[in-house]
């Protein structure tokens, strides 16, 4: 009995050590980490994560309009090779939208059409779309306006070379650590910290801005601060009002925030939405900023968008993701493991798939994992697109 005691005493004593030691080293945010994602038997953030975060409300619009359903809506069934995919992968929502109707809708587990899930880094491209919105309204001078126009604190020579351009483009330089499964990168620290502005105002540039691609999620957490002050609005609120209402969104979403009074968006991640509403930015975006006769973007950016800036890697445009397969050009909003909205404009095809994993493997010489490829490939055989 005086063996357990003791036990527990130096077990009690070394647990308020190790709290101590975390709180003295700035490491506090592991604890937060621990009770909302570890602590629930997750490595990374988990597709309900947004259940145990602070969220701010994405308004859902006050003139809903939902999807026309093909005449063919749901006749055809999924592939073997699919359903496979499915089952291994934890796939919870399969859409092929086909000429703006739905052509074949699944969800899976108890999810729903109006069940949200984690955005993850889809999230960015939404947010250049905010940038697309901020110059369209006259926030932000253009895509050359400096960082340090918004951010004077940035002070470095390669910081004040630094461009609203460069972040939506991952070109920005910034000294940042992508690391999703590591509890001590800045990546992780971001996802779980309290006072997210002061984490990204006490970054350095460390590198030429606007000279290559680097994927780094601290700059479009930066872009998204940017044009909070730019615009005098919450993230959430700006994309309610610049594109949840207009564009008929049938369901509030929610975006995580950074945890204090008044939070702050986590701009590079994190919007809460389903299946249905996600399509709606891949629709806008494959008709060139025009919802329904209503120009929500300029032409003109959203062609920039989904254009490569940067010759060596002509996978990445504005914050979209640019896949070329089976002899066509997609684009896709891309999000960590495996939420997909992948667009392919003159086939008039949107494909959205969410999810628990995704496929590691990448194919060779390219920056998408197999699964991409296979989404694409089936659902095309499934419409007959496609032998």
């Amino acid at each position: 009995m005086r063996f357990v005691k003791s036990f527990f005493k130096w077990l009690l004593i070394l647990i308020a050590l190790f709290v101590a030691a975390l709180y003295i080293f700035d490491y506090d945010y592991i604890l937060k980490a621990a009770r909302t994602i570890y602590g629930q038997g997750h490595k990374t953030a988990y597709l309900d994560d947004y259940k145990v975060f602070d969220t701010r409300i994405i308004k859902k619009s006050s003139n809903p309009q939902s999807w026309s359903l093909h005449k063919d809506y749901n006749n055809a069934t999924s592939t073997e090779i699919l359903n496979k995919l499915h089952v291994k992968n934890g796939t919870v929502a399969f859409l092929i939208i086909k000429n703006d109707s739905i052509w074949f809708e699944e969800y899976r587990e108890d999810y729903t059409k109006d069940s949200k899930s984690n955005s993850f880094s889809m999230a960015k491209s939404i947010v250049s779309a905010l940038l697309g919105k901020a110059i369209k309204d006259g926030y932000i001078k253009s895509v050359d306006q400096p960082l340090t126009d918004f951010y004077p604190e940035f002070t470095s020579d390669f910081a004040k070379k630094v461009t609203v351009g460069d972040l939506a483009t991952m070109s920005s330089g910034l000294d940042w650590d992508e690391a999703y499964y590591s509890p001590f990168s800045v990546t992780t620290r971001a996802y779980f910290e309290d006072e997210l502005d002061k984490i990204m105002l006490n970054l350095k540039i460390i590198e030429e801005p606007g000279k290559e691609f680097k994927y780094l999620s601290g700059s479009t957490q930066l872009l998204g601060m940017l044009i909070g002050k730019a615009s005098g609005k919450t993230l959430a609120e700006y994309l309610s009002e610049g594109f949840w209402q207009p564009m008929g969104a049938e369901n509030d979403a929610v975006w995580q925030l950074d945890s204090k009074e008044n939070g702050l968006e986590k701009a590079y991640c994190c919007i809460g939405s389903n299946a249905r509403d996600f399509a709606r930015m891949g629709k806008l975006y494959k008709d060139l900023g025009n919802w329904k006769g209503k120009q929500i973007l300029d032409t003109a950016f959203v062609k920039m968008s989904v254009t490569p800036r940067f010759k060596e890697t002509p996978a990445y445009g504005y914050s979209w993701w640019l896949p070329f397969h089976l002899d066509r050009q997609f684009f896709m909003m891309r999000g960590h493991l495996g939420q997909y909205v992948i667009v392919q404009p003159e086939d008039n095809m949107i494909i959205v798939r969410l999810g628990h994993r995704r496929t590691e493997y990448y194919r060779p010489k390219t920056n998408f994992t197999d699964d991409i490829y296979i989404y694409i490939e089936e659902a095309y055989k499934m419409t007959g697109l496609y032998d």
